[in-house]
């Protein structure tokens, strides 16, 4: 069982423009509403790739039906607790003359210290079964810091990997409980070591720079410059896949699901990195936050090519 955790779940509003225009007057093409988070974009990744999952994390009532039409879609389990302030909306804007796509993420309601105890003791429950537990996503305000690295000292003892994919004080305090694994972008891993990293060869010595304080595997996701992956052996290096671009919103999420569920299969570092690769890709052919199609992946998993680094 792979559980994923969602504390700052979203309602991602995405809509479609032919050439972002700043200060000026943009004509929507498209537009569509879903369930979103990182946690929660990660569990329905997973169950769309053949393995299983649940997302455990906050939620309000009056979007619960959003949510959960969402997750018992793709086959993955769930177990929320209840708060009365509402789910925050995030606006994604999608530019389809260049593919990009501008996001407008909003901090979300405040939490308080009893929700989240309550939250601590459901994700030990949930943690004694599972075999990784995914940390990802930012935290609601008046969530500490800290509260990843605590989660990872906390099920230390239990058999589950953890898994931590956040930025800023939650990934640099995480990193110190020493997870499994940690998949920053670029930046995010930038700002870790404190320099610029421009090419491959120095991704691949920050990532073991990480690697020596404890933490077993670096990913690391570049955008259109592919992907990396170090652990304390090895590392490999990943360039893009050519693909239709549609959306990039949940890719970094996908990445994640393509390497646990590799991981958990018995795959060794390489082949759960084309994994990982494969099911990022494949995010990226589908519209808004719908998980990748079994088909596409598998398609895309034979073409994926990786080189030692």
């Amino acid at each position: 069982m792979i559980t994923t955790v969602c504390l700052n779940p979203s309602i991602d509003h995405m809509i479609a423009v032919d050439g972002l225009v700043c200060g000026g007057l943009n004509r929507v093409r498209a537009s569509r509403f879903d369930a979103g988070g990182k946690g929660l974009n990660v569990a329905a990744a997973v169950s769309a790739l053949g393995g299983e999952a649940e997302c455990v994390g906050f939620l309000d009532r009056e979007s619960a039906r959003l949510f959960e039409t969402r997750l018992r879609k793709s086959g993955a389990g769930y177990d929320f607790i209840w708060r009365k302030a509402p789910t925050r909306t995030n606006l994604k804007v999608f530019d389809r003359s260049c593919g990009v796509v501008t996001e407008f993420n909003a901090p979300g309601e405040a939490v308080s210290e009893e929700e989240i105890g309550r939250m601590s003791e459901l994700i030990a429950h949930r943690a004694r079964r599972a075999d990784v537990l995914v940390l990802s996503g930012s935290m609601p305000p008046a969530c500490p810091a800290n509260y990843y690295a605590g989660v990872i000292r906390a099920v230390a003892g239990e058999k589950c990997l953890c898994v931590l994919d956040a930025d800023g004080a939650p990934l640099r305090e995480g990193i110190e409980a020493r997870p499994w694994l940690i998949k920053p972008n670029r930046a995010e891993l930038e700002a870790l070591v404190g320099r610029p990293l421009p090419g491959a060869t120095d991704v691949r010595d920050a990532a073991r720079e990480i690697v020596a304080r404890g933490v077993g595997v670096v990913a690391v996701s570049l955008g259109a410059d592919g992907a990396l992956i170090a652990d304390a052996r090895e590392a490999f290096f990943a360039p893009p896949l050519r693909i239709a671009v549609r959306s990039t919103v949940g890719a970094g999420d996908c990445m994640v699901a393509g390497l646990v569920c590799g991981f958990s299969a018995g795959k060794d570092l390489r082949e759960a990195f084309s994994m990982g690769v494969a099911a990022a890709s494949a995010m990226c052919m589908t519209d808004g936050s719908e998980p990748p199609a079994r088909g596409d992946f598998e398609a895309l998993l034979q073409t994926v090519h990786t080189e030692r680094i």
